[in-house]
C-alpha cells in the first residue's frame, strides 16, 4: 500500500489493519453463518440431516484445500489483487448457490465456498501478523469479525430467511461479501516486512506439539458437529425466526467478550484448571440444550456452550504455541480447523439421521472431555519424570 503523505504512521496501520479484518471477515462467514444457512438449506431443499451435514463438511473440505495451499504461493502473489479475486470468488459462489436445484452441482458450489473464504482468511491473518503490535492487531480482527457476523446473524432468520428461505440468504451474503470487498483498496500490494531467508532447515515438531495438536482437532470436531445442527435444534423447539436471530447474534458478541476474557487470564491459570473449566461450561451449555424445552432453555445452551467453547479455543491454541518455541506449529492451527469443519458436520448428520439430537450433544461432550485427559497425562508424565531424577543412584 502506498503511503499517504497527511496519514501518520499510526493512522496508516489502523488503515491495514481495519481493511484486513474486513478481509477476513469474508473468510469467517461460511462458518459463522453455518447452522442458519445449512437450516434453511434443509428446509428450501428438503434435505435430511446426512445430507445437510454433508454439506457442511464439503464447504470445509474446499477450505481445507485452500488452508494449505496458502503457504506456497501467498507471498507470491499481490495481496490487493488476492483480495478482488477472492472476493469476487466467493460472492460470485454464494450467488450461483441461490440459483442451483441440482443437489450435486450445490455440492460443488459449496466447496467453492469454502476454498475462496480460505484465502481471506489466511491473507486476513498473514497481513495482520506484519503488523508491530500483533496482539492489538489480532483483537482488532476478532472485533470487527463478530460485530459484523452478529449483524448478519440477526438479520438473517427474520428478515431474509423467514420470507425468501435459502436463495435470499445467499444473495444476502453474496451482497455482504461484495460489500466487505471494498476493502481491497486498502490492502497492502506486499509483505510489510522483509521475508526470511530461504533454505532454512526443517526440524520436526515436539512430540508434545503433535499431542497438543491432535486433542485440539478431536475438541473441535465433536463441537463444531453440534454447532452445525445448532439451529435445527432450536427449530425443533419451535423457536421463532425473531428469536434465532436474537439467540446467534448475541451468541458471536458472546464468543467475542470470551476470547477477550481469556486474553485478560492469560496464564494466570494453570492449564489443567483452564481445561476443566472449560469442560464445566460446554457441558453446562449442552445440559440446557437437552433438557430445555423453550426459548430460554435453547438461548442459555447456546450462549454457555458458546462461552466456554471459545475459551477452549483459545486457551488450546496458546497450549500449542507456548509447545513449539519454532512457531511454526500456530501457523497449522488454521489448517486443524478446517479438518475438524470437514469432519465434524458430516459425522453430525449420520448420527442425527435417526431423528434426534442426543448423540451430538454426548459427541460433544465426549470430544470436549480430551483437554483434561491430555492436561492430567502429562501431569502425571511431569511428576514421573521429576520422581525419577530425584532417585538416588547406585
Amino acid at each position: 500500500m502506498k503511503p499517504v503523505a497527511h496519514l501518520s504512521t499510526e493512522q496508516r496501520v489502523a488503515g491495514v489493519m481495519l481493511a484486513a479484518s474486513l478481509a477476513s471477515t469474508i473468510g469467517g462467514l461460511p462458518f459463522n453463518a453455518l447452522p442458519v444457512m445449512l437450516g434453511s438449506l434443509a428446509d428450501s431443499f428438503s434435505l435430511d440431516a446426512a445430507a445437510v451435514g454433508l454439506m457442511g463438511s464439503v464447504c470445509f473440505a474446499g477450505y481445507l484445500v485452500g488452508t494449505l495451499g496458502a503457504p506456497f504461493w501467498m507471498n507470491r502473489l499481490n495481496w490487493r489483487s488476492l483480495t478482488v479475486i477472492s472476493a469476487i470468488g466467493t460472492a460470485a459462489s454464494f450467488a450461483l448457490s441461490a440459483q442451483v436445484r441440482d443437489l450435486g452441482t450445490l455440492y460443488a458450489v459449496w466447496a467453492l465456498i469454502g476454498f475462496f473464504a480460505s484465502t481471506m482468511t489466511c491473507l486476513g491473518m498473514r497481513i495482520l501478523a506484519d503488523l508491530p503490535n500483533a496482539v492489538r492487531a489480532f483483537g482488532v480482527r476478532q472485533g470487527v469479525e463478530l460485530s459484523v457476523t452478529a449483524a448478519v446473524l440477526f438479520a438473517l432468520p427474520p428478515w431474509i430467511i423467514a420470507t425468501h428461505q435459502y436463495p435470499g440468504a445467499a444473495l444476502a451474503l453474496a451482497a455482504v461479501v461484495a460489500l466487505l470487498g471494498l476493502s481491497a483498496r486498502w490492502v497492502p500490494a506486499q509483505p510489510l516486512r522483509p521475508l526470511p531467508p530461504a533454505g532454512v532447515p526443517w526440524r520436526a515438531m515436539p512430540l508434545g506439539t503433535g499431542l497438543h495438536m491432535a486433542v485440539f482437532f478431536v475438541f473441535l470436531a465433536g463441537n463444531i458437529a453440534l454447532w452445525a445442527f445448532l439451529e435445527r435444534i432450536g427449530k425443533g423447539l419451535q423457536i421463532q425466526p425473531a428469536e434465532m436471530g436474537v439467540v446467534f447474534a448475541v451468541l458471536k458478541l458472546l464468543g467475542g467478550a470470551a476470547a477477550f476474557f481469556v486474553a485478560w487470564v492469560g496464564d494466570r491459570a494453570r492449564a489443567g484448571l483452564a481445561h476443566t473449566l472449560v469442560l464445566a461450561g460446554v457441558l453446562c451449555g449442552l445440559s440446557l440444550l437437552y433438557a430445555g424445552s423453550g426459548f430460554g432453555a435453547f438461548a442459555l445452551g447456546a450462549w454457555c456452550w458458546e462461552f466456554a467453547f471459545t475459551c477452549g479455543c483459545v486457551v488450546q491454541a496458546a497450549s500449542i504455541a507456548r509447545s513449539d518455541p519454532s512457531g511454526r506449529a500456530v501457523v497449522l492451527v488454521p489448517a486443524v480447523f478446517a479438518l475438524s469443519s470437514m469432519v465434524g458436520p458430516g459425522l453430525a448428520g449420520q448420527l442425527v439421521a435417526g431423528g434426534s439430537y442426543t448423540g451430538v450433544l454426548l459427541l460433544a461432550g465426549a470430544c470436549s472431555l480430551a483437554p483434561v485427559l491430555l492436561a492430567m497425562g502429562l501431569r502425571l508424565a511431569a511428576g514421573n519424570a521429576a520422581a525419577g531424577d530425584a532417585a538416588p543412584t547406585r
